[in-house]
Order: structure tokens, then sequence, then C-alpha cells
């Protein structure tokens, strides 16, 4: 396993992070496609032998549950001190107008409640789950601050926004002399890369760790094009994300099935080298609901495409609606 820094911060994480939303109950939340504790578990352990020591959920992934079997295994499987652990708060928790967002009131509340279902003192990275327009950003950065300065997390990080928006947060930070998001977490990977536009020449240039999430884009790279799954079914966000422009993605998801063929290795491989070595990238998020997924994410670092192959696989992209955010 290759480690990096995260973004300029002196935590040094795996270049694979094991994305944990596939762990939870499927009695709680609306994901049916979630595996339980004892399902969940084994994978986690073997992501860690694989030396992943990078693991990330949030507080809304299976409502809660997601976070207790993760942070369950971990204490279980590891010492806290050796592993990273993120989580996000954002999206509605419980019913009510503060139920929700990024106030002063909803961050504080959900901190706490993050670290009571992890078993933990603090996360290594705090991170907003989307940009919240109800709520100042000088509130959300202020609220952050206080949590970093109070040893319930360590470092703090952002996901899928504008680049307009995600620069004024860096701005106003640096104005306020506040905590600064060290990390973004977006979407990109072969289907859908607008994020090439302004996003990652904006994280580049003020050192932010990239985090790509989907960089299989919710299965449709790891497998022949229309071959279902049951997430790729019951998956209602994916087929928001996918689904409008499927004659062009089927044109780039046959370009990965001609790469991987030629080098005989899955699909998932070539389409995660892709993204591990897109300029900026830190560590894509990477579920699996299988060890054989952990496998192939690590294997994938040692995917190193040519620039023939990066051609062929980008050439058939077409521009997307902006999606994800």
């Amino acid at each position: 396993m290759e480690y990096v820094r995260l973004g300029r911060t002196g935590m040094k994480v795996s270049r694979i992070c094991l994305g944990c939303m596939t762990f939870g109950e499927p009695n709680r939340g609306r994901h049916p496609w979630t595996m339980g504790a004892e399902q969940s578990r084994p994978i986690i352990r073997h992501a860690l032998e694989a030396g992943i020591n990078f693991f990330d959920t949030a507080n809304s992934y299976s409502d809660g549950s997601s976070e207790e079997i993760v942070g369950g295994a971990l204490r279980d499987f590891a010492k806290r001190d050796e592993i990273v652990i993120a989580t996000k708060v954002f999206n509605r928790m419980r019913p009510g107008p503060n139920g929700a967002g990024l106030s002063r009131k909803a961050i504080l509340h959900e901190i706490d409640q993050s670290l009571k279902r992890l078993g933990t003192d603090y996360v290594d990275l705090y991170q907003i789950h989307r940009w919240d327009p109800g709520t100042p950003i000088e509130e959300t950065l202020e609220a952050l601050h206080d949590v970093v300065k109070a040893g319930k997390a360590r470092y703090i990080g952002a996901s899928s926004m504008f680049a307009w928006q995600f620069a004024k947060a860096l701005h106003t930070s640096e104005r306020r002399h506040l905590t600064r998001f060290v990390t973004m977490q977006d979407h990109l990977n072969l289907l859908y890369r607008e994020e090439e536009r302004e996003m990652l020449p904006l994280c580049r240039d003020e050192g932010i760790g990239v985090l790509p999430w989907s960089p299989l884009a919710r299965g449709r790279l790891a497998r022949p094009w229309g071959q279902a799954t049951a997430r790729i079914e019951t998956d209602d966000f994916g087929h928001q994300l996918y689904d409008a422009t499927e004659q062009a993605d089927r044109a780039v998801a046959d370009r990965v099935a001609q790469v991987a063929a030629q080098r005989g290795v899955p699909m998932a491989q070539v389409a995660l080298a892709w993204v591990a070595q897109h300029p900026g990238v830190t560590a894509p998020i990477v579920g699996a609901s299988k060890p054989q997924h952990v496998d192939d994410a690590v294997a994938a670092l040692k995917v190193n495409l040519s620039p023939e192959e990066t051609a062929l696989l980008e050439a058939p992209y077409v521009p997307h609606a902006i999606a994800g955010q």
C-alpha cells in the first residue's frame, strides 16, 4: 500500500479510502442494498489487512448505523491512532427545523452524535456533506473551527459544490483566521469529468487533497454495460447521476472494457487507475461489498495507464449536466 499526505497536512493516508456507505443496517435509511454488521465486518478487516488506513462514512448513511458498524469494527480490529476516520454532516438526521444543515446548532449536535456512534473521542476528518445555502458560510466555518479546537476533529473537509463556493469558503477562513478546509470530496470518474473544468484546478492551486466519490460510477464501470445489480436497480441517486446520458456513457464503458481486456485485468482496476492517476487526486473513495472489491482497488494502484490508453479512455466523453451537488 502507498501512503501520501492528505493535502498539505502532515497526516498520511492510504492511496485508497474505503467508502462505508455499503455498511449499514438495510432496515434503516433509504438504501436497501446495504449490509449489516455481520457481513460488513469481514470486509473492513480485509481492508485493514490490505494496508488501507482511511475510512469514510457519514452520519446519514443508513440513519447512523454505518457509523456504528464501522466504529465497532475499527475498535476491534485496529489501533485508533493508526487509522484515519472521516465522517460528514449536513443531511437530515431527525425531524424538525434544525434536524439538518450546517448551522452552528446542527454541527455541534451532530459531531457529538457521530462520535457516540463511532465510539471514539475524535474523528480525523470532519466534512460538510454539501453546501448549505440557508446558512452563512461564516457561521458554518466558525462552528467547525470550534469543533477542531475542542479536539473533536483533527481536520475539516468539504464535498460536492461549485468551485466559486469552495473558493469563498477558503477565502472566508483565511480572512477570519479560522480552520481551513484541507480536502474536497467530489464527483469524479470516467463518466463524469465536469470537475476538471474548475474544481480540480482550484484544489491543485490551493493544495487541497481530492477524494473522489463514486470512482466506478456506482459500479457502471466495473462490469459490462447494462449488467444489473441490486444496487444499480434500487439506487435512485445513481439513476439521477448517469441515466440521462446513457448512450455516451456506454461508449466510455466500452473503452474501459477494451483496455481491461488488453491488459487482462478487471474493468474496475482500469477505471479506478484512471481516477487515482488523475493530477491532484489523493485517494479515491471505493465502496466494497466483497473482499475482491478491496483487492481490485489495491491492485489498481499498480495499473499505470499509458498516455495512449488514457487518451483512448477519455476520447468518447461528452459534457454532462452538473450532477451530485
